[in-house]
């Protein structure tokens, strides 16, 4: 097993790295990251901050005959430690239930003669957007425990400086079903789209478990900044299975942060998220 510590080793740049068109930033100017000492709760900039400041990114690794693991994380991440201790704890979690899983189907395959296959589980964390408020994080991880092909599914994070607390995205908006009401005619529509790129024809049949648009709010949802500053951005991550059989896919799509949409965010997170003009 081969542990990269962040205060020892930064992170090296993964191919194929996850690519966020619709929730991509560019990077904040000196202004806007002074604008963070204004978030109530935020960091201090002193020198006693300067370790956590410089903290390299995390990245854990383990190749055997029993299983295939690694889990990383940005150095945003790591440089604040609630945080980096949250995600160390899911990583421990994580390879518990994986060696744990992996050990009792290699039992079960050596008592009834057949081969076993490594089970695996990659998991990479990776930034959205960082404003002076929220650190947004997107994951996409793929897991393998021996049948004929292996799962890619999504996760999601916002950090609030201001409450040092881990959130979700929706956890921004009213209610799910206020969130589902504002989105849900851009996201029907740009799954029609994403499909048509592909080929693909929206099966509308009464009787097919995929005509029905799915409810936003039950895929994953990740948040963005055009500017450093404000959220204004949002790209939906539907894993295979959720809107077509396996052999589709995941899907990407982009939903525009409308009024209508703003319009559903708490009142205490207004000042926060920008709607497009």
């Amino acid at each position: 097993m081969t542990i990269e510590r962040p205060w020892r080793t930064t992170l090296p740049l993964l191919a194929g790295a996850l690519l966020l068109a619709g929730c991509s930033e560019d990077q904040p100017t000196q202004a806007e990251k002074a604008a963070a000492a204004a978030v109530p709760g935020a960091p201090p900039h002193g020198a006693a901050d300067e370790a956590a400041k410089n903290a390299p990114a995390s990245h854990v690794s383990e190749s055997n005959d029993l299983i295939e693991f690694s889990y990383s994380y940005p150095a945003e991440a790591a440089r604040i430690p609630e945080l980096a201790k949250a995600l160390d704890g899911d990583r421990a979690a994580k390879r518990t239930a994986l060696v744990a899983a992996a050990e009792r189907d290699k039992a079960a395959a050596e008592k009834n003669g057949y081969p076993y296959r490594p089970h695996s589980h990659r998991q990479t964390w990776q930034r959205v957007t960082d404003t002076p408020r929220f650190l947004s994080l997107s994951a996409e991880i793929d897991t393998y425990s021996g049948g004929a092909h292996g799962m890619e599914v999504f996760d999601t994070l916002l950090w609030d400086r201001g409450r040092r607390k881990r959130m979700k995205p929706l956890d921004l908006f009213e209610s799910s079903a206020a969130f589902d009401a504002a989105v849900r005619d851009a996201f029907c529509a740009g799954i029609k789209r994403a499909k048509a790129a592909k080929g693909i024809t929206v099966d509308e049949a009464p009787d097919s478990p995929f005509a029905e648009c799915p409810p936003a709010s039950t895929q994953t949802v990740w948040i963005g900044s055009s500017d450093g500053r404000y959220l204004d951005r949002l790209t939906i991550a539907i894993a295979p299975y959720e809107v077509g059989p396996y052999a589709e896919g995941s899907y990407r799509i982009n939903v525009p942060m409308t009024g209508a949409v703003a319009k559903a965010v708490k009142d205490e997170f207004t000042r926060d998220v920008l709607p497009l003009n």
